[in-house]
């Protein structure tokens, strides 16, 4: 593993990933999530001279991170856009499909990017900096009613109501411009001793709202369904329910919300077989060499 790719994201699950992707000599293989680099330059190190990968990542620190290999190319585009980026290059099917949903550790460790409260800085957590609106910008305009549906909703916080009070009467006396501002307002209604987990919740809700990453995922699941082969794989990471259940729905009905539709003999008519029926934990090793792996849980899935 190189500096970069240490310091900027530890990748999770990187065998039992790869491994579940199937490669085979000639494919054409994505991973939508490339972040540091380390799934891509793994499917590469095991991928033949004739076998095409794309990466991608809306994230320009993310495009530092791109590999000098002629087998492989970078689209600076969010995962949302793979069907359009597929047809741009001429691919109408591939071999395999890979998402790590996970936030890189670089993200939480740059202070100027707002997505960690043990930093003060913008409160910002845009993935694509070139566009969007920003967490102050949600705080600071949604009315209380929509804050406390998106801190139940993608926080699941129980008293994301008095959350939603509280930052509207904030931010009437002074804006939330910083993480500080917002962490003055809200750390009274969090007990001491499950702060920081009910912070991570709070944090979690204005990452998912400014990177509309719900929306994101569902158009990048069903173009994925479209865009493999009979027999192609998808492999995704998830790390909390929200994405988990949108991703085992997927898989197991062919639809985001799980609704399975059944031929004459009650056999569930779903583009795909399930390669494992069980979720694909980290080993107690990983875990202890990367906390971020704690809550990571691995679906693969084959097209029919």
């Amino acid at each position: 593993m190189n500096e970069t790719e240490q310091t900027y994201h530890t990748p999770v699950l990187l065998a039992e990933s790869i491994d579940g992707m199937h490669l085979q000599p000639g494919g054409i293989y994505v991973d939508v999530t490339f972040g540091g680099g380390g799934h891509s330059r793994e499917i590469l190190r095991r991928m033949d001279k004739d076998s095409r990968l794309l990466s991608f990542d809306q994230d320009a620190d993310a495009e530092k991170n791109a590999l000098d290999d002629p087998r492989f190319t970078f689209v600076r585009s969010n995962f949302r856009y793979l069907h359009n980026f597929l047809r741009y290059y001429g691919i109408e099917q591939v071999d395999a499909i890979l998402a790590d949903l996970g936030v890189s550790s670089h993200h939480f460790d740059d202070a100027e990017r707002g997505f960690s409260f043990r930093f003060d800085g913008r409160l910002d957590m845009r993935m694509n900096q070139r566009a969007g609106i920003t967490a102050a910008d949600i705080v600071n305009t949604y009315d209380e009613e929509r804050l406390a549906n998106l801190f139940y909703l993608y926080g699941e916080l129980k008293n994301s109501r008095k959350l939603a009070a509280v930052l509207a009467k904030a931010r009437a006396q002074r804006k939330i411009t910083t993480i500080e501002d917002f962490l003055e307002v809200v750390r009274p209604l969090f007990g001491r001793e499950r702060e920081k987990k009910e912070l991570a919740k709070a944090f979690q809700a204005l990452r998912i709202e400014v990177n509309q990453e719900m929306e994101a995922l569902k158009e990048m699941l069903y173009a994925a369904t479209n865009a493999l082969k009979p027999g192609g794989r998808l492999a995704v990471i998830t790390y909390h329910s929200l994405e988990d259940r949108m991703v085992k729905n997927i898989m197991k009905t062919g639809n985001i919300e799980g609704k399975a539709e059944s031929d004459f003999y009650g056999n569930v008519l779903s583009p795909f077989r399930l390669v494992n029926n069980k979720v694909i934990l980290p080993g107690n090793d990983e875990q202890e060499r990367n906390p971020r792996s704690r809550s990571a849980k691995l679906r693969i899935a084959e097209k029919k």
